[in-house]
């Protein structure tokens, strides 16, 4: 087989950059280890940036988004026993978020993908990337007992964090860093109505707690805990109990209890691999960077590096230029700093540090409390939760 750009993975970030270039004519062939259902099945972020909205509009596949999609002017951060309202959109000139989940967001562009006849190779095993480095790049896996070869121009690795495409990469051509945060959150998706229309990140003595939501009818909540924690260990009933003691009692008597459907535990970490680029294949998303995900940043930045790429491969296949791709590792790679400037900043100011004792108590309630008093200081948090321009 032959394709133009084979890309590794059906997340999000895949199924973007490929239905980006279906729209221009250019072949992409996605391969897949997992199931399509396995796939759909996972339960991820979604607070989308209006450049990520954009974006999935450009490739066609935004019309149930904009239907159903919740658009939030505002967020709310709760501490000293009261909601203080951040208004995203009075503070950047009119912009905003949207509230769809990822899971929706993959199957929109399955969806797309499968109307178009493009290709998509499922449970796929033992995918190895080759010669990157040189010419004449090509993909090999195992399917149905048999080898397969794909034959490409570029490479796409948008298999995150555990994928092979980072690790097909010489160690030393790789710099990382990292971050290990000493906790995780616990969270919970409940049929129940959500606590508030926007969502509520809250700062208490007991750790940290956001109330978010998927629909008006569809609530998702989370509660910090110890990053060794057993989901085991907690029954619905102990997990609205929490929630609640950590919200102000306004907001907590509005929150409504019913049974879990879904229940993990997420370690919280910030990894960055640098550059993004070796020859001709190219990391996006996961693969290349992972955020805490107080900031709402983790499907807003890969969409923002398949933007990049795309607008690379673009030039390249129509002009023949590669100063766009030669580009694509130093433009994401910027974005993606400021981004988990940003998480990191929301993680620490939230969150429990058991290390820093009652002085980083102090600290955070002073930041807290200067943080909505002050124009300045809440104008830098909304507009860099609605998404800094490309």
């Amino acid at each position: 087989m032959r394709t133009q750009v084979a890309i590794i993975g059906s997340g999000p970030s895949g199924l973007l950059l490929g239905q980006l270039l279906a729209t221009i004519g250019v072949e992409t062939i996605i391969l897949e280890r997992s199931s399509r259902e396995h796939v759909l099945g996972r339960v991820r972020a979604g607070v989308l940036e209006q450049g990520t909205v954009d974006l999935l509009g450009e490739a066609g596949a935004a019309d149930r988004l904009h239907a159903e999609g919740l658009q939030h002017s505002g967020i709310s951060l709760a501490f000293d026993g009261r909601l203080h309202r951040i208004d995203l959109t009075g503070l950047t000139g009119g912009k905003h978020v949207t509230v769809y989940g990822q899971t929706e967001v993959t199957h929109d562009l399955m969806d797309k993908r499968e109307a178009a006849g493009l290709v998509t190779v499922y449970e796929t095993a033992n995918v190895a990337l080759h010669d990157f480095g040189g010419a004449s790049p090509f993909v090999t896996y195992d399917k149905d007992g048999a080898t397969h070869r794909i034959d490409c121009d570029f490479i796409a690795g948008c298999d995150g964090y555990h994928g092979v495409s980072r690790r097909s990469v010489p160690a030393s051509a790789l710099k990382t860093f990292e971050r290990q945060y000493p906790f995780g959150w616990l969270g919970v998706l409940a049929e129940v109505p959500p606590a508030d229309h926007e969502l509520i990140y809250a700062n208490h003595e007991r750790g940290f707690a956001l109330c978010s939501m998927r629909s008006p009818h569809r609530s998702r909540y989370y509660v910090q805990c110890p990053a060794d924690e057993r989901v085991e260990a907690w029954s619905d009933g102990r997990f609205w109990d929490e929630l609640r003691r950590r919200l102000p009692p306004q907001t907590a008597a509005a929150v409504t209890t019913g049974p879990s459907f879904e229940k993990s535990i997420a370690p919280l970490r910030s990894f960055v691999a640098e550059p993004m680029r070796f020859g001709l294949l190219f990391l996006v998303g996961d693969a290349a960077h992972i955020v805490p995900p107080t900031g709402a940043k983790g499907l807003n930045l890969a969409a923002s590096d398949v933007r990049y790429l795309f607008a690379g491969l673009r030039e390249f296949f129509s002009e023949r230029s590669k100063a766009g791709l030669d580009a694509y590792s130093s433009r994401a790679l910027a974005r993606v700093w400021k981004a988990v400037r940003f998480s990191w900043w929301m993680t620490t100011m939230l969150h429990r540090f058991l290390e820093t004792g009652e002085f980083g108590q102090r600290i955070q309630e002073a930041e807290l409390d200067y943080l909505v008093h002050s124009k300045a200081a809440s104008t830098a948090l909304a507009e860099n939760y609605v998404g800094l321009p490309y």
